[in-house]
């Protein structure tokens, strides 16, 4: 194979994670416009209410927004930032992020792309760790960030000396750093901080925003690349949020140190006992192999250095060995800055690439046809009944003005006395059903009331006083575990009550289905498991904080506000997640209800309009039989768009 062609082939096995995401967006967007297309249809058919449009309308947002959230940890000097260079900005040849010996990054940093903001970078100051709001709330406050615009994106003087902001830092009074929560001298020999002549070194910024319009970032990737040990144990937002919630997390170590102290610190503080919600996937990464070519000249000692290396990382950090990959992040964006195929291959960069492509898009693909495709396919199938249903109502029209040909007027009369005390009799019955929706209204509006955030803010609030007036850290540590203690008893009433809707559902359609004579149906129960085992999980987290150092040498103001700023907000935003999975499975199970309701009083009301226009005049049989049958082809094109839209939902990747 030519240098060229070999060239040419690792840039296509390098390109794979950009092209799996480039089909991964061409999916979500296909999806997106299928939900609008069904949702066009409902409101022209009137198949919809105000409340199901609006949770539509919140699928598609959540779709149009929807993110690949990628995260670098591990500690100072590990290559995070170059790596990051490597794997996703070499193109720009040369490097977009500073990367340099010594600390780079002092401050998380993301690395996204809303076309909003334009090209800019938007940092937070390190003085709003005094608040009581988290990063997350922050975002949606923009007065409080300092913003840089990129005014050439392409320039690369530009790009560096803006990019730059995120490496500074500044000296500050002892007093000040433990008033920011960023120096706790009990714990001094196990953080990496610089004290001097009584100030400590600290960054000058909390948090920075990458807005930058790269390919990749447009197509909704998002990188987070953290600081090491000090700066993520100072953020526990971090560690018991935003860590959690990234689909996959790239765990750095040197290949010439292996797995050091600081190191272990990072791995059991902030990355093995964050159990992600997204199916998230750990890999670890031994970088600067190139460290060990120049010190052993050998290439069959290398490889058995190597292979030590990777089984010593793989025992200590309790990973598979597929899932250590031997990289030079600073081979790997040379060679691909050079187009150079051997440097490329050498720094084993490739292989990491494929990991990214082949495992971590389709997870993500995967918890979006768990969350969407599944919520939006019981619309579909629910509108689908719908019109199969009414197909079938005309072709027993069709039926009976056929057979009205060879009948008189009067018994055409008959007919049409039997339909109106059929009818007189369903309207009593409506009347119950009525009844009975006001009943399943109540029940719903409990449902909705144990979820609502005013009920968590209630829960919130005792915690937050409880915990202000005790002045132990076991008081602190009771007032924590009650706080999750309430969650539990709102999530076991909210299946409680759930399950006696379904109930009632269940009776009300078996009395359809045996009296009239309409299709069986059973709609889903109300799936809590999801909130649930996240709630564990957040549960399991503020445990492990409880029964930290940080805990017992911290001061209780601050103690409280690590732990509202991390456990609490997160907690705060599954109640709100679940709270709308609940509204929308009561829409959808009311839709059905009254949609099986008001078909069969339509087929009623159908039959008497027929039947009366045929007793008035025996010649409306010809004219009333064309008009059926072009209902009937108007059914079967609705019925053969929503079958597609069904097809095209359930579609995979290609």
């Amino acid at each position: 194979m030519t240098e060229a062609a070999n060239t040419a082939s690792l840039t296509a096995a390098a390109d794979a994670f950009a092209e799996r995401l480039n089909r991964y967006r061409r999916w979500r967007e296909d999806l997106t416009s299928t939900i609008i297309e069904y949702q066009q249809w409902a409101e022209q058919n009137n198949a919809s209410e105000g409340e199901e449009d609006l949770r539509i309308y919140e699928l598609i947002d959540e779709l149009k927004s929807d993110k690949l959230i990628v995260a670098l940890a591990g500690e100072f000097s590990r290559g995070k930032t170059e790596l990051l260079n490597a794997l996703f900005f070499s193109d720009l040849e040369r490097r977009l992020l500073p990367s340099s010996a010594g600390r780079t990054t002092m401050c998380p940093t993301e690395l996204r792309w809303d076309e909003k903001d334009g090209a800019c970078i938007k940092l937070l100051p390190i003085e709003t760790r005094k608040t009581t709001l988290s990063i997350s709330e922050y975002k949606s406050t923009p007065v409080h960030w300092t913003t840089l615009h990129i005014l050439k994106p392409r320039d690369q003087d530009e790009l560096s000396r803006v990019f730059n902001e995120v490496t500074k830092t500044k000296w500050v009074p002892i007093k000040e750093a433990q008033d920011l929560g960023l120096y706790h001298p009990e714990l001094e020999s196990e953080e990496v901080v610089t004290v001097k002549d009584g100030t400590v070194e600290i960054p000058i910024w909390r948090h920075a925003l990458i807005n930058y319009p790269h390919p990749l970032l447009k197509q909704g990737l998002v990188i987070l690349d953290t600081p090491g040990l000090n700066a993520l144990g100072a953020e526990p937002e971090l560690t018991y949020s935003t860590l959690p919630n990234a689909h996959a997390i790239l765990f750095l170590l040197a290949a010439d140190a292996g797995v050091t102290k600081t190191d272990m610190a990072v791995w059991k503080e902030h990355i093995n006992r964050t159990e992600g919600n997204n199916g998230q996937e750990r890999v670890v990464a031994l970088n600067k192999i190139d460290l060990l070519w120049e010190a052993i000249d050998n290439d069959a000692d290398y490889a058995a250095t190597l292979g030590k290396q990777i089984d010593e990382t793989a025992r200590l950090l309790g990973v598979k060995k597929e899932n250590i990959f031997p990289i030079s992040a600073k081979l790997g964006l040379t060679g691909k800055i050079k187009s150079n195929a051997a440097a490329i291959k050498r720094s084993g960069i490739v292989p990491l690439e494929q990991k990214l492509a082949d495992e971590i898009v389709p997870a993500k693909h995967e918890i979006i046809r768990r969350k969407v495709v599944y919520e939006i396919s019981q619309r579909l199938q629910t509108s689908e009944t719908l019109i199969k249903s009414r197909i079938a109502s005309n072709q027993k029209q069709i039926e009976t003005v056929r057979s009205l040909g060879g009948k008189n007027k009067d018994a055409i009369r008959k007919m049409v006395e039997h339909l109106r005390g059929e009818k007189t009799r369903y309207d009593k019955e409506i009347q119950g059903f009525n009844v009975t929706r006001q009943a399943l209204a109540k029940q719903a509006a409990l449902l909705f009331s144990q979820l609502s955030i005013e009920n968590m803010d209630k829960l919130i609030e005792k915690t937050r006083r409880d915990m202000k007036e005790s002045w132990t850290t076991r008081g602190l540590r009771v007032g924590m575990q009650s706080f999750f203690k309430g969650t539990t008893e709102t999530m076991d009433n909210v299946k409680k009550i759930a399950d006696e809707i379904k109930k009632s559902v269940d009776v009300i359609f078996a009395k359809l289905e045996k009296e009239y004579g309409m299709k069986s149906m059973s709609p889903p129960n109300l799936s809590l498991v999801p909130y649930v085992m996240e709630f564990r999980k957040l549960e399991t987290r503020a445990e492990e904080f409880r029964n930290s150092a940080t805990v017992v040498v911290t001061e209780q103001a601050f103690v409280i506000q690590k732990f509202f700023i991390t456990m609490v907000s997160e907690a705060r935003k599954i109640f709100s997640d679940c709270h709308g999975n609940a509204r929308s499975w009561f829409q959808a199970v009311g839709a059905q209800v009254q949609g099986q309701i008001l078909e069969h009083k339509r087929t009623i009301d159908q039959d008497m309009e027929t039947l009366k226009k045929v007793h008035e005049n025996m010649d409306n049989i010809s004219s009333r039989m064309a008009e059926l049958d072009n209902v009937r082809h108007n059914l079967e094109d609705e019925l053969s768009l929503i079958t597609g839209l069904i097809k095209r939902i359930q579609q995979p990747i290609r």
